[in-house]
This record gives C-alpha cells, structure tokens and sequence, in this order.
C-alpha cells in the first residue's frame, strides 16, 4: 500500500525536522513556508516547497500543521480554496489552546475533513530520529487510526490520548513543568551560589533526594556558565506557552498565581537580547550576575 501524500504547512524550527523524519520513512511530501527560502533543508531534499498553502495542499491525502499558533492557522485556512480540505485528515501538531484545537476542529469538519491534534514531547534531536512523545487528541478511532501511520513515523508509539482538547491540554501541563521547574531550580542554585555553598555539595543532595529531575542537571552547565547557546526550545517559545496556561488555567477554573510572574521573568530574559536562547537563560532573570558568589569570590 502506497504512503499517503504528505503536505507540511510551516517549516520552521521543528518542523523542517519532522519532514526531513518523513522524507526517510518514505513518505512523499510536499511543504508549505510562507518564506520559501527557510525551508532550505528540505528543498535540498528534493521536497517542493510552495510559497501558498492551496498549492501545498492539492494533492495531499494528510495535512499536517506545523505553523506558531491558532491565529496562523486560521491565516493559512483562509488561504485555501472551497473545498480545498474535504477529504483530508489535518493533524495539528503546534502548542495552541484546547479551547482553540475544538474550535478548530469544528471548522475543519465543516469543510468535510477529519481532525486531530498531535502535539509533542521533544526537539530538534527527537524529531529528525522520530523519538517524538506524541500525544493524539481525537474524537474517534478512525481519526486517530487515519493519521497513525504518519505519527508512527514521527515517534515510535504516538498515543491516543482521548478526545480533541485533551492532548493540547497535556501538552501546556507539561509545558508548565518546564517553565516552572527551571525556575525553581534557578532559584534555589542562585541561593546556594550566593550562599558560598559548594554547587556539588548541592547537587549531590540534590540527586540523592526525591526533588531530584534529570532537566536540573541538563541544564545545570548551561546556568554555571552562562552559556544558553542557540536553542531546540528558545525563551520566547516558552514565554507564548506560559501565557497560553494562563488562559487554559482561567478556562478551566484553576489558580496558578505564580504563572503572571513566571512570565514577566521570561519577558525580562527575552529583553535582555536572550530571545533565542535556550528556555534555561530564565536563570539570567533569577539570579542576575551569579557568578559574583562569594564562592566565586574565594
């Protein structure tokens, strides 16, 4: 049985990995970059990559949206044609609110295709060996089973989660973990630095204990040296993804009054010209100029 006709509409930072991922898993693909030129890594694939989504989209069996957010996806829709999603499978893979994934797949359906979400655990690394955490939000199983073989592709076993909501949901949970575990971690490394405390007399306390996550030492080299590079995840991505949980969190009636300053902190990195660096730079906001430790001092 032939692959399905794979059309990627936005090719940034994941998502020329992941079609790179379904170029080796034999699936013929097509592209879409409102910036043609940023797609280079997949046109030197030999992949078209059109400069409007209609032409993208013509001869795709699977639509899958890589694109920055809900009011991009929208964009793009309108771009398209009468008709020029019936009979299709979208798969929206970007971090976006469950709130606008359901309105999203009320659209889409209206226009006669089916419908899920797929967001993911994982980067750049992940993407291009298709280790991706794939988390599937669909109404029904054949939605899910439709668009199985492409997620397949993307991370060994993409899960259904439950309905279209619930994996957007999932993917702003764990993207609050990120958020709030840097900083806490950022916190309690600046106090132990400007305490003069040993940093490994810290973490092997630390790694010994039940508080410990793998993340703090990932990120642990990055905040000594203050080092925060070119990153598979910047700052200003999970800036957006904290004020979306600010919204989720008001929808579903929770309180999380620490998520207001979690982003202020971010927005401060960003405007210090760390925009682009790696989500860990937050520790430049938490403990500004750690070193300058009396440990450092000694």
């Amino acid at each position: 049985m032939a692959a399905s006709q794979v059309a990627l509409l936005g090719c940034g930072l994941m998502g020329q990995p992941m079609g790179l991922r379904l170029l080796q898993a034999g699936f013929p693909l097509v592209a879409y970059n409102r910036t043609p030129a940023r797609a280079a890594d997949l046109a030197a694939e030999g992949v078209v990559v059109h400069s409007r989504p209609d032409a993208a989209v013509a001869a795709a069996d699977i639509i899958l949206l890589m694109l920055s957010d809900a009011a991009a996806i929208d964009a793009v829709l309108d771009e398209l044609p009468p008709g020029g999603l019936a009979g299709r499978c979208v798969i929206q893979m970007a971090t976006i609110l469950p709130a606008e994934s359901r309105a999203l797949a009320q659209r889409i359906r209206a226009a006669g295709a089916c419908y899920l979400e797929a967001p993911v655990l994982g980067s750049i690394p992940e993407a291009r060996d298709g280790r991706l955490l794939i988390m599937a939000g669909a109404d029904s199983a054949a939605d899910f089973a439709r668009a199985e073989p492409v997620l397949a592709a993307l991370g060994e076993q993409p899960r259904h989660v439950g309905a279209v909501g619930q994996g957007a949901a999932l993917k702003l949970a764990f993207n609050q973990l990120i958020a709030s575990l840097t900083a806490a971690f950022s916190l309690s490394l600046g106090l132990v630095r400007r305490e003069g405390v040993p940093v490994d007399t810290f973490m092997e306390i630390l790694r010994a204990s039940a508080l410990y996550a793998p993340t703090f030492d990932k990120k642990l080299g990055k905040m000594l040296g203050g080092d925060f590079g070119v990153a598979n995840f910047p700052v200003k991505h999970l800036l957006k993804d904290v004020r979306l949980t600010e919204r989720a969190v008001e929808d579903a009636d929770l309180s999380a009054p620490w998520l207001p300053l979690l982003a202020g902190l971010l927005e401060q990195t960003a405007t210090q010209g760390l925009a682009d660096a790696d989500y860990s730079a937050v520790y430049t906001a938490i403990a500004p100029e750690c070193p300058g430790t009396r440990e450092d001092a000694d």
